[in-house]
């Protein structure tokens, strides 16, 4: 006898506790420290573990609690704890007890180096409703250490990760393996399929940014060595030929367009905050210049997303070299030019990134949407070269069929 169901499944969007409103803040991450017991030579972001400053002028357990009070009040359903390093926090368990306790699913993006014993039977007793992503810096002590540059930081990793197997915590595993290469991945994709989680392949991170917070010179020197030729990079994200064309092509056949002089093209600020270690609110987490952030200690949530985010996201580009090429070139939601990237790289948020910009003439070369020695912005034909390269298309019973293409 079948027996009536009494719920139903239906997207966030459509719930009625809002009485009838989409909640204002559906996803907020929050930067719990800028400090971190690794020191790697990629991060934009680590400041040293025992620095004082730093820690003085976080925010205190009471302010952290009154952000997640009003982001659960907003409608927010997820927070991500991140940093530097969230666990290097003291208070860590309370923070992330409070955020359950009010309802919020928690992610947490960690070294796991100070995963212990306590934490995973917090996580046991009171799951966090969302896996733990786990940053991983090579398969080995040599490989690993090189990147995080702390001397018995692969064997806290390697018991983090045991700890968590043991108390059956949901993880994933991401891979930052400097320098970036075919085999690298393949071990580190070999050893996560052993992970019960991972369902979802992670993409690893490939392309490290540069810092941009006061003089960063040498720091800057050492992440360009690490950053392979843009044909180099090709090779190793296309490992995965076939898939990899495909999904190109779908991307951008979606995605391609003219962008103009706005600035913001994605979705930042819409529905989803991101708090620094400080209290100010961001669009996104990279994005820290100063005319784009909001200081939460002087205001709200809900004030930034009705009348401050509105106007940051109404920018217009004034840089001459980025009116007269990303402005004009179809290819700019591929490329990882943003504002945000922009920032950290040069200083301002319309900047030309030249590196970036070559490895997405690469990627259109290598899908036929690009000729040899054509500039994207230059390209007068490109709605019909993207038509030609349209990858799928349902039939009239939703199934997806490949079309076209090479």
């Amino acid at each position: 006898m079948k027996t009536k169901s009494y719920s139903t499944k239906c997207p966030v969007q459509q719930v009625t506790i809002w009485n009838g409103k989409k909640p204002s803040l559906l996803h907020l991450d929050m930067e719990l420290t800028e400090r971190c017991n690794n020191n790697c030579v990629h991060c934009y972001i680590n400041l040293p573990a025992a620095d004082l400053d730093a820690r003085r002028n976080e925010l205190s357990i009471f302010e952290i609690k009154k952000i997640l009070h009003e982001a659960s009040s907003l409608g927010c359903l997820d927070v991500c704890f991140t940093g530097g390093e969230p666990l290097l926090r003291d208070d860590f368990e309370e923070i992330y007890f409070f955020a359950r306790r009010i309802g919020l699913r928690v992610m947490i993006v960690t070294n796991s180096t100070l995963i212990t014993p306590s934490l995973t039977r917090l996580f046991n007793r009171i799951p966090p409703l969302r896996k733990i992503e786990v940053s991983v810096y090579g398969m080995d002590r040599e490989s690993y250490e090189s990147v995080s540059r702390v001397s018995g930081s692969f064997d806290a990793f390697q018991a983090g990760i045991n700890l968590l197997l043991e108390h059956h915590v949901p993880f994933v595993a991401r891979a930052a393996l400097f320098p970036i290469g075919k085999e690298k991945l393949r071990e580190f994709e070999a050893w996560a399929s052993r992970i019960p989680w991972m369902d979802t392949p992670y993409a690893p991170i490939t392309s490290p940014y540069l810092r941009c917070r006061g003089e960063q010179d040498a720091r800057n020197a050492d992440i360009k060595k690490m950053r392979l030729p843009p044909q180099q990079l090709l090779a190793v994200e296309s490992r995965r030929t076939a898939e990899y064309i495909r999904g190109l092509r779908l991307f951008c056949a979606n995605f391609c367009r003219i962008p103009g002089s706005m600035l913001f093209n994605c979705g930042a600020g819409m529905g989803k905050g991101n708090v620094d270690a400080y209290g100010n609110l961001q669009l996104c987490l990279i994005l820290r210049h100063p005319d784009t952030v909001y200081s939460l200690k002087d205001g709200t949530i809900a004030d930034a997303l009705v009348n401050f985010f509105p106007r940051i996201r109404e920018l217009q580009a004034s840089d001459p070299l980025y009116l007269e090429r990303c402005a004009q070139c179809f290819l700019r939601s591929l490329c990882e030019q943003c504002p945000a990237v922009s920032w950290l790289e040069t200083r301002k948020i319309d900047g030309w990134l030249e590196y970036f910009c070559e490895f997405t003439h690469a990627q259109a070369r290598f899908i036929g949407l690009l000729n040899e020695g054509e500039l994207s912005w230059q390209v007068i034909d490109w709605k019909e070269r993207v038509k030609n390269l349209l990858p799928v298309l349902s039939d009239e019973n939703g199934r997806m069929l490949e079309v076209g293409g090479k």
